[in-house]
């Protein structure tokens, strides 16, 4: 997927719109007056720019910077906004604004979805610009190579029923809600419900279209080896402009099988997720089994609830015997089974009815929640008595929309390298524990409330959870574990305390990357891959 280049437009109308959207801000805001003409000089598609550019007191600005906005928590009255909205719609675009940004010092923030858990895509505390890339979401699928370019505007949801469209097996392993940008999901990893047959969606990228700190047009040929490693689980906002990603697509039956069986403590739960803990990472790579964890009413008494909820990769004849043989004690019937298409799983595994359209995966629409997550990992199975005193915290005043979530690991990932992307949770982990709790009282003290029983929550886990470093999931991005400093420098020490629970042993070798293709820091934020001081 080349992406377009068209010729030079006239530069007046560009001055005239520039000159009627900051009109009303006075002479203060001149260097970002400034910033607005370099792009309307810059040797792009300047005509065409004119239309994708949002100021403050643009009529449209408020919408299209709340539209892609998922976590209301770091997104209130009082948080800064971008000076400037870029939503390009070529590359041309997006090679402005970096050049435009840096020469002017404004920051740059890079939204493809907007689901990044700390609102880094869309919040600064410094001035910066977004670009945002829901304009560029095409999909090419090659249904004769197994393969897809898929742009980094676009949705997990625009993906799979873009595959849907042309096949019915073949899939990709990326996760399960829709209207999550492929763009910051891909170059974090991105897990889903195949991950344990085809690894991770970084796994299966097998070439890029980047624009550089310089504003160059890079693919992997031209941006090289190390370039390309470092943006498939290193996250891409540290390197540059991701602009979009070839993949494999990854063979799946016609037919596959899905189950959710849902078991309280009543019901022997903590015995079945004791056991959970050594049969879904060790099971057939066919069969992936997640778990969910929530405190439920049940007679009237609060108790909780493990949900199990399955993906077998196959008919339920073949499914049932296997379960039978690891895990009888969960005691699956075949009436609790229904065969399906993997298209049809995805609407299922993402709570949409199956009386809905496929269609239903390109709306783009979410609503922006009060929230906060954590995440673990998990090498040894956690004793019945940790799981006991863990099913106290449910109780707590704050947990009624608390949810833990085990991932299963083992299967392929088990065969993939540490140091194959910079995504380096791979064996020796039994599962992931997604922690997140949501809420609706807007205030600062109800907000902090909650944030404060995960932090609870979080420290009781400690002894179970991996350890030197405890490990965490960028893709649940938590800025408790630490940040860097607004200037271009922060230190080794500081930055490691988050950048190894992320990567471990590959945070070096993203640290050199970073040093190669982007030397002075213009891509930075509060948790972007660090310069090593010279």
């Amino acid at each position: 997927m080349k992406s377009n280049h068209l010729p030079m437009p006239h530069l007046f109308l560009v001055s005239l719109l520039l000159s009627f959207s900051w009109s009303t801000l006075g002479d203060t805001h001149q260097p970002h007056d400034s910033f607005l003409q370099c792009l309307s000089r810059h040797p792009s598609n300047a005509g065409s720019i004119s239309s994708v550019i949002y100021t403050q007191n643009n009529s449209s600005f408020s919408s299209v910077f709340e539209f892609s906005v998922r976590n209301a928590r770091v997104s209130t009255p009082t948080t800064p906004r971008p000076l400037v909205i870029v939503t390009p719609s070529h590359v041309s675009h997006i090679q402005a604004t970096v050049n435009c940004s840096r020469s002017h010092g404004l920051q740059v923030r890079i939204r493809s979805g907007g689901h990044d858990y700390e609102g880094l895509s869309y919040v600064s505390q410094v001035p910066f610009v977004i670009i945002d890339l829901i304009n560029l979401r095409s999909i090419d699928v090659d249904t004769e190579n197994n393969t897809a370019w898929i742009q980094a505007g676009a949705t997990i949801g625009e993906v799979y029923y873009r595959i849907a469209e042309k096949t019915a097996t073949l899939a990709f392993p990326a996760g399960i809600c829709p209207t999550v940008g492929v763009g910051g999901h891909f170059s974090g990893g991105g897990y889903g419900m195949l991950m344990r047959k085809y690894g991770l969606a970084a796994d299966q990228i097998i070439d890029a279209e980047l624009v550089d700190v310089n504003g160059k047009f890079l693919d992997r040929n031209s941006m090289g080896e190390d370039l390309f490693w470092a943006i498939r689980g290193g996250g891409g906002a540290s390197f540059g402009v991701v602009v979009a990603w070839k993949v494999n697509l990854v063979p799946v039956p016609s037919t596959v099988t899905v189950f959710t069986v849902n078991r309280t403590l009543e019901e022997n739960g903590t015995k079945l997720v004791y056991k959970w803990q050594s049969v879904a990472p060790r099971i057939n790579e066919d069969l992936y089994i997640r778990l969910f964890l929530r405190a439920v009413n049940s007679s009237r008494t609060r108790t909780i609830q493990a949900s199990f909820t399955s993906l077998y990769l196959g008919e339920t004849d073949e499914l049932l015997p296997l379960l039978q043989e690891s895990f009888p004690e969960l005691g699956i019937a075949r009436q609790d089974c229904i065969e399906m298409s993997w298209i049809q799983s995805i609407l299922y595994f993402a709570g949409i009815p199956q009386s809905e359209p496929l269609e239903i995966f390109l709306n783009r629409t979410a609503a922006a929640i009060f929230f906060k997550g954590k995440s673990d990992y998990v090498t040894k199975p956690i004793p019945e008595t940790g799981l006991e005193g863990l099913w106290q915290r449910f109780y707590e005043d704050e947990t009624e929309s608390l949810e833990l979530i085990f991932s299963p690991y083992g299967g392929n990932m088990d065969y993939i390298r540490e140091s194959e992307t910079p995504y380096s949770h791979r064996a020796g982990n039994l599962f992931n524990i997604h922690y997140a709790i949501a809420w609706g009282e807007e205030d600062v003290a109800s907000s902090q409330s909650y944030i404060n029983f995960m932090r609870r929550l979080y420290g009781y886990m400690e002894p179970y959870v991996s350890k030197s470093p405890r490990r965490a999931y960028m893709n649940y991005r938590d800025l408790d574990l630490g940040t860097n400093n607004n200037d271009v420098y922060t230190s080794y020490k500081q930055a490691s305390r988050w950048g190894l629970p992320y990567f471990n042993n590959n945070f070096n070798r993203l640290i050199h990357v970073k040093n190669l293709v982007d030397p002075e820091n213009f891509f930075r934020h509060e948790q972007s891959i660090p310069l090593l001081r010279r």
